[in-house]
């Protein structure tokens, strides 16, 4: 019989045992953690949306209409003109005839997969794509093939080897855990000649980037009507909760009627889905979230090169630190959750073998003297004075 306690202990000995942090305020630029107040370097909540009061006060009063639970599945009665609104609004904004809404983006991509591929297919992914990108390719029972890191070369390699049956070509437009962007022009250009589907999962760019944090694709200037399936959170940039997919009438219809964790799935409350729209029209009319977020990242680049910092080659919110022992990495964000700042450390196997890293995540609302002190605070942890 498995020994769990033991495989636990060798997690610990190893610097990869996970614990969770309890959290009991709204995330924001400060949030309070383990009972004390920090700034907060590790929330997906770019825009600083989540804790927004018309977001909130939308929330509210979609709940005195709706209730809070929605009840059933949106194919039986969960549907709400709530859900059918902001559904219509995303596929809008996104420039697609269709969209369509999940309770989470791990769902939407597993919806996606298993909806469109069988085991006579092949889906070609990224080596560093989500584990939600990767699973889905599993659930689906199609042939997985990945190649390496924004090579295309190896894509086009990859691609080659399919003699049979529907490719599915997916990728993260921003990758989660080394935050820079993928070539979508170059992904296109192989779907195209190796007649593929392709499929963007732009989780960390929607909402941040582009015109009015249109994404990724009015971002690298890429036509919606090219990128055959378009995926995107709400639970980031947008601050609410779960996820979208946009395409063809034809595509979202075909999830409808197939994707089992759309069907199956009780639909999100209703409250969400206001909340989501009321964050989709602050996208526009305060784009100065953009703007602040774009001078933050720049910022933080900028005194983290003149401090030596390994980081990786990225221009997005997600700025990892490159550590290498996942032990130290563990010990420098303790150390600096001490001194009042809130890191998270990443270690295998959600990243590469001596890759550990701090995962700086910048928010729109952190100031000049914030992203010093955080800074500062690293540059002494790692070097040692």
């Amino acid at each position: 019989m498995k020994n769990f306690q033991q495989d636990l202990q060798q997690r610990k000995q190893n610097g990869l045992y996970r614990q969770r942090k309890i959290l009991s305020s709204p995330q924001g630029r400060e949030i309070i953690i383990n009972g004390q107040r920090v700034l907060n370097f590790c929330s997906n909540d770019y825009l600083g949306l989540a804790n927004h009061p018309r977001v909130k006060q939308s929330f509210i009063e979609a709940a005195q209409q709706y209730g809070v639970g929605s009840g059933a599945a949106h194919l039986v009665n969960g549907h709400t003109a709530a859900h059918h609104a902001l559904e219509e609004e995303l596929a809008d904004f996104c420039g697609y005839p269709r969209a369509l809404l999940f309770s989470t983006g791990y769902m939407a991509n597993l919806g996606v997969a298993q909806s469109l591929c069988t085991k006579h297919d092949s889906i070609i992914e990224d080596k560093l794509n989500h584990a939600s990108l990767l699973d889905a390719a599993n659930i689906s029972q199609a042939r997985l093939l990945r190649y390496l890191h924004k090579d295309y070369q190896s894509l086009s390699n990859k691609l080659e080897r399919c003699h049979s049956g529907e490719k599915l070509l997916c990728s993260d437009s921003v990758f989660s855990m080394d935050g820079d962007e993928v070539d979508i022009l170059q992904m296109l250009k192989q779907s195209k000649k190796h007649d593929a589907l392709l499929m963007i999962d732009d989780a960390h760019g929607f909402g941040v980037l582009g015109e009015q944090g249109r994404g990724s694709l009015n971002h690298q200037q890429i036509k919606a009507s090219d990128v055959s399936v378009y995926m995107a959170t709400l639970g980031k940039a947008l601050g609410t909760a779960g996820a979208f997919v946009a395409g063809s009438e034809a595509l979202i219809e075909t999830l409808i009627q197939s994707a089992r964790c759309y069907i199956y799935t009780t639909a999100m409350p209703a409250a969400i889905a206001e909340a989501t729209r009321s964050s989709l029209q602050l996208l526009t009319t305060e784009n100065w979230r953009q703007q602040s977020l774009n001078e933050n990242i720049n910022y933080f680049k900028q005194l983290a090169n003149q401090s030596e910092l390994n980081l990786l080659d990225s221009n997005t919110a997600i700025q990892p630190v490159i550590i290498g022992d996942a032990k130290q990495a563990a010990y420098i964000s303790e150390q600096l959750l001490h001194k009042g700042l809130h890191v998270a450390a990443i270690r295998p196997p959600t990243v590469a073998l001596n890759t550990a890293r701090l995962r700086v995540t910048l928010r729109a609302d952190h100031t000049r003297d914030d992203i010093e002190q955080l800074v500062n605070e690293i540059s002494h942890l790692i070097n040692g004075h």
